[in-house]
């Protein structure tokens, strides 16, 4: 999943980024309130990390706008004051959670996936997709009850797959969620990820659908 962390604090923004890297995110780092603003209409973040104490436009003013363009994704706002009336403005104008500076990273990790897990309509960290079994909190994968060992973008790849069943996601919007910005893309960084998986779990898991991209199909009804 692709985050987009705002935080105009140097220090706590690099130290957030690096920290989310390492868990399997891509993330994508503004310090401003337009920057925000821009980076959410050109990308498909799964989850923006919103720093209240912006300086000029505050973390508020963006979450408005983020609601009003029809941005669906989950938010949690990051602040250095735990004041009862903020959680409540902005609980009320759209944000998903709240999170206090100084925070832990294990703990902020958690937030943001329990967060897109209501906003993606789920109630466990665990996907079931016939016989293969994602735990999305351990990056762990089984299938036939087995557990198959796969890179952090491999799993990436396979659980944004899982997650879109049934829809054919195009080689761009692939890459999208799987790289920040400034990351090295090769041209067939996801053929060779594609490759990988179905090595691993079987080539009929994957479809290539022509000139358009790859999808997983909906398991077959009972």
């Amino acid at each position: 999943m692709r985050i987009l962390l705002t935080e105009d604090d140097p220090q706590l923004g690099r130290a957030t980024q690096i920290g989310l890297e390492q868990g399997g995110y891509a993330v994508d780092w503004v310090t401003t309130a337009e920057r925000a603003l821009t980076a959410a209409r050109l990308h498909d973040y799964g989850c923006i990390l919103l720093d209240i104490g912006l300086p000029g436009q505050d973390g508020m003013h963006v979450l408005h706008r983020l609601r009003d363009s029809g941005y669906a994704g989950a938010v949690l706002m990051v602040t250095a004051r735990d004041q009862v009336p903020d959680r409540i403005a902005g609980l009320d104008a759209g944000a998903d959670d709240f999170v206090v500076k100084p925070f832990d990273l294990d703990e902020l990790a958690a937030r943001i996936r329990s967060a897109c897990r209501r906003a993606a309509g789920r109630v466990r960290e665990l996907l079931v997709h016939g016989d293969l079994v994602i735990e999305v909190a351990d990056r762990r994968v089984c299938k036939a009850g087995q557990p198959i060992a796969v890179t952090i973008k491999e799993f990436r790849l396979l659980l944004l797959l899982v997650e879109q069943a049934g829809r054919v996601l195009s080689r761009e919007q692939l890459e999208k969620n799987l790289y920040s910005w400034g990351d090295e893309v090769e041209s067939n960084a996801v053929q060779v990820h594609i490759h990988h998986l179905r090595k691993k779990l079987g080539r009929d898991l994957i479809r290539t659908v022509h000139a358009i991209g790859y999808c997983i199909d909906k398991p077959a009804a009972a």
